[in-house]
């Protein structure tokens, strides 16, 4: 669609270097160990992959979350509770394969409860599974997040999945622990599986979101009805790598397993192994951390509180208001050489308040900060003339 949008509206001759601000693509790079550890694993690119992954890997993802999250002691069981993923899109997608009935015992439509805007993945991956997505609006007036329990109870009766984002892809707000326990609270009584994206957790700002196992501990350890999802892609800026897990409810799990089997691929021993040295090595996140923040503080410094400016809780974009977020992408990019995202594209429009990203242009802040803040005032002094 963004091809489409800027056809025939190339820069102008006089224009300044292009800047690609579109594609949430880490250009910063892995640690050297991972190059490292791959070519000392050469010999198992020869090897099908383990499907339910390796000792070392999945204790790694365990001793990770553990940090991460201050699980109690035994809560997760590495080889019951984790599945090695290519990152974590093939994973949801199969998700809705494994967990939504053709129909419900009452013959009703399943239904796919998402956000909206949305990763568009989740879409895909209820329509493929033959269930109605429900696009529950994600705006300004609900925290930049979904209120599912919004949704009436004939709606969530017909649930067999709900997906959460957070922190949320693109605005970048995050559900605190309180409204993961309400969640999954909800989802258990009403017996829909929740799958909850929290690919991008270890890009923060202020401090380490919530994640949906500290939610279940609080509500007795149980993982009954859920899946979380990880990946190496932004936390390492590993996006290359294609090198993730789920974790969660075992008999999930096992079912999501299965669909892999069918339709999946493992993930290679030589990533499994690189995968490992990455769960396990803290420093380079942290390092790798600062330097969005440094990215979020330039953003402030240029916007302050204009086009709808906050600083989101996690993340690398930011989602800015600019009444019309097509017309302004097509301007950028023809009269300033500056490509960005028309928020409407991430967003379902026939809903009954319109298209909530309408207004919205999602940027991308990906690169150093030397070359951010350089792209920034470009895109300021751009957004003022439009």
């Amino acid at each position: 669609r963004l091809r489409r949008l800027l056809e025939g509206a190339s820069p102008s001759a006089n224009a300044d270097d292009p800047i690609i601000l579109s594609i949430g693509e880490p250009q910063n790079q892995p640690p050297a160990f991972l190059a490292e550890t791959l070519a000392a694993n050469a010999a198992g690119w020869s090897r099908y992959p383990p499907l339910r992954g390796t000792p070392d890997y999945l204790n790694a993802a365990a001793d990770w979350l553990g940090r991460r999250y201050d699980l109690p002691e035994g809560m997760i069981e590495p080889t019951r509770h984790i599945l090695p993923l290519p990152g974590t899109r093939e994973g949801l997608f199969f998700t809705a394969l494994a967990t939504v009935p053709p129909e419900r015992e009452d013959g009703r439509r399943p239904a796919v409860l998402l956000p909206n805007p949305f990763y568009h993945v989740y879409a895909g991956a209820a329509v493929s599974a033959g269930a109605e997505p429900i696009f529950v609006p994600a705006t300004k007036e609900t925290g930049f997040l979904p209120d599912y329990h919004s949704l009436d109870e004939e709606t969530l009766s017909r649930a067999a999945l709900c997906i959460l984002c957070s922190p949320s892809n693109p605005q970048g707000f995050a559900a605190d622990r309180g409204k993961l326990r309400d969640l999954i609270s909800l989802s258990r009584d009403f017996g829909f599986t929740i799958a909850f994206d929290e690919c991008y957790t270890e890009i923060y700002n202020q401090g380490p979101p919530a994640g949906a196992l500290e939610a279940a501990a609080d509500l007795g350890e149980s993982l009954e009805g859920l899946l979380a999802f990880h990946s190496l892609s932004k936390r390492s800026s590993a996006a290359g790598l294609r090198c993730g897990f789920t974790v969660g409810d075992a008999d999930l799990i096992d079912r999501l397993n299965a669909a892999l089997n069918v339709g999946g691929a493992g993930v290679p021993l030589p990533i499994m192994a690189a995968g490992a040295k990455l769960w396990a090595d803290d420093d380079h996140v942290v390092l790798n951390r600062e330097l969005y923040q440094e990215n979020f503080a330039v953003a402030a410094r240029t916007f302050g509180n204009r086009f709808g400016y906050r600083e989101p809780d996690g993340g690398f974009f930011l989602w800015l208001d600019v009444g019309d977020g097509e017309v302004v992408t097509r301007r950028l990019w023809q009269d300033h050489a500056i490509k960005v995202l028309p928020g409407a594209y991430m967003c379902h429009s026939e809903t009954e308040s319109g298209n909530p990203g309408r207004a919205y242009i999602r940027v991308a802040l990906v690169h150093e900060p030397k070359v951010t803040a350089l792209a920034l005032e470009r895109l300021s002094h751009a957004l003022d003339s439009v």
